[in-house]
């Protein structure tokens, strides 16, 4: 016969495992896990602007999603931003004009990274940097435009 303590261990268990799994679901689907068994290599792309674009921030590709932002860092020597991205492996293969724009997820959501393989016939090594990038829009400054055009 099971006594009233030994129920409320394995309850308080069952409790504790529970919120364990719920927490480990939470990281998994926010992207915020640093476990990562798959193998990948390193892109950087060089950017004017970067406003918004955050650590972690999704790379993808028609959509699909083939990577994250590792980080973020200015570079003196260009006088720009520079990205630097973990690609999944099994990804490789784009060419050396591959094109690579800061764009948002609806009107005002996250940013991410979206790129377009190019036709070139060689491929981008790890390590590599792309130049042919498009900058973000910064909202202020679309607002500001109008403004000026509407007042002119």
């Amino acid at each position: 016969m099971i006594n009233q303590n030994q129920v409320q261990i394995f309850v308080g268990l069952f409790v504790v495992l529970g919120g364990l799994s719920l927490a480990f679901l939470a990281l998994q689907v926010s992207g915020l896990t640093t476990f990562n068994d798959r193998e990948s290599y390193k892109l950087s792309a060089r950017f004017d602007n970067i406003a918004g674009l955050n650590a972690r921030a999704r790379v993808s590709v028609a959509g699909v999603t083939i990577g994250r932002v590792v980080r973020t860092r200015y570079d003196k020597d260009l006088e720009s931003a520079i990205v630097d991205m973990d690609i999944d492996k099994k990804y490789s293969g784009f060419s050396t004009d591959t094109s690579a724009s800061i764009l948002t997820s609806g009107l005002l959501g996250e940013k991410y990274i979206g790129l377009v393989n190019g036709i070139d016939g060689e491929a981008l090594k790890d390590g590599d940097l792309i130049y042919d990038t498009q900058s973000s829009i910064v909202l202020e400054e679309l607002i500001s435009r109008f403004l000026m055009n509407l007042g002119n």
